[in-house]
C-alpha cells in the first residue's frame, strides 16, 4: 500500500507562486512515475504535469513555463513549483503515483485571487 500526502497549498495573489508537495509512504512507496492533476469547480479533473523514470516531464499546455515538477528520491516526494499564478489556475490539486497499481492523494486547495 502507499499513502499520498499533498502540503503547501493555500491562497495566493496572481502574479504569485507556491511549491506544493507530494510525499509518499507505506509499503509501496514510490515517487518514479508522479503526475499532477487539478479539478476546478465545475470542470473536470487534468493533467497537470507528471514526471517519470529517468527524470522526464511533460506538462500541459496551459502551465507549461510557470509550472515545474521536480523529484526528491531521498525524501520520497515530488514537488510542483508553481510561478506566475493566475486566476484560472484555482483548483484542487491531486497527486497520483504509480507501482503497480495507481494511487491518489486526497488533495489540496490552491486559490489565486485577483
Amino acid at each position: 500500500q502507499m499513502q499520498l500526502a499533498e502540503s503547501g497549498g493555500g491562497l495566493v495573489q496572481a502574479g504569485g507562486s507556491l511549491r506544493l508537495s507530494c510525499t509518499a509512504s507505506g509499503k509501496s512507496a514510490s515517487v518514479t512515475a508522479v503526475a499532477w492533476h487539478r479539478q476546478a469547480p465545475g470542470k473536470e479533473r487534468e493533467l497537470v504535469a507528471r514526471i517519470v523514470g529517468g527524470g522526464t516531464t511533460s506538462y500541459a499546455d496551459s502551465v507549461r513555463g510557470r509550472f515545474t515538477i521536480s523529484r526528491d528520491y531521498f525524501k520520497n516526494t515530488v514537488y510542483l513549483q508553481m510561478s506566475s499564478l493566475k486566476p484560472e489556475d484555482t483548483a484542487v490539486y491531486y497527486c497520483n503515483s504509480f507501482n503497480g497499481r495507481l494511487y491518489w492523494g486526497q488533495g489540496i486547495q490552491v486559490t489565486v485571487s485577483s
